[in-house]
């Protein structure tokens, strides 16, 4: 269990989303990915998990990321910067996409090699719908990255739409469920971006995760 955040902490990640961010480049192919500037931090998930929404709520902006209701519209990897050149990546959804399945193979393969490779990438958020829990579809992507080493963390998304007693109870299966995988962070958070639960304490998880980064590599 991580202990709470500090006040400190929360301020710190208000004033870290709230400086300017802007969308960066789209890539899709190793080859066109940007050279590699500060932090990255990725965002995985299932199609229309939602996030696109949570990165909209983190940095306050309507429209930073661009929402689709139509799964598989994200095709690439979509790199956002902000302050101090800490990177967001909103990686393509998984388990349904209106696509050929020769471009699904190609943009799994293209996020397959990112995982692996790029070494500026601190964690991957894992973002699944708090209404359902972890599903089958998910295993692939958790398998991968523990096989790769990446740190990664279960993000629960929409939890206004679950009762308090059903979320508790949805952060304790989700927390036995992924205890047994090494590189993955044993602190499940739940969030929402319409109501704004959790999201102070996801930017100040991020400032923790951003310090500790910086400190790893002096």
């Amino acid at each position: 269990m991580q202990a709470p955040f500090t006040a400190a902490e929360i301020e710190s990640g208000r004033k870290l989303f709230a400086g300017e961010w802007r969308f960066l480049s789209a890539a899709a192919s190793l080859q066109s990915l940007p050279r590699p500037g500060g932090i990255e931090i990725a965002l995985a998930g299932r199609s229309n998990v939602g996030k696109s929404s949570l990165l909209n709520a983190l940095t306050g902006r309507n429209s930073l990321a661009r929402i689709s209701h139509a799964p598989g519209r994200t095709q690439e990897l979509i790199f956002f910067e902000g302050p101090g050149g800490l990177r967001f990546v909103d990686m393509p959804g998984y388990g349904y996409a209106e696509a050929p399945k020769e471009k699904v193979q190609a943009w799994t393969e293209l996020i397959h090699a990112y995982v692996k490779e790029r070494a500026k990438l601190a964690r991957v958020y894992v973002l699944v719908d708090a209404r359902h829990g972890l599903k089958a579809v998910d295993a692939p992507a958790l398998d991968l990255l523990g096989q790769a080493a990446v740190s990664h963390q279960i993000l629960l998304t929409k939890a206004d739409e679950v009762k308090a007693a059903e979320l508790a109870g949805r952060v304790e299966e989700v927390s036995a469920a992924i205890a047994k995988r090494a590189a993955a962070f044993p602190y499940v958070l739940a969030t929402s971006a319409r109501s704004g639960v959790g999201i102070p304490d996801l930017r100040a998880a991020i400032v923790r995760l951003v310090a500790d980064r910086k400190g790893e590599m002096r």
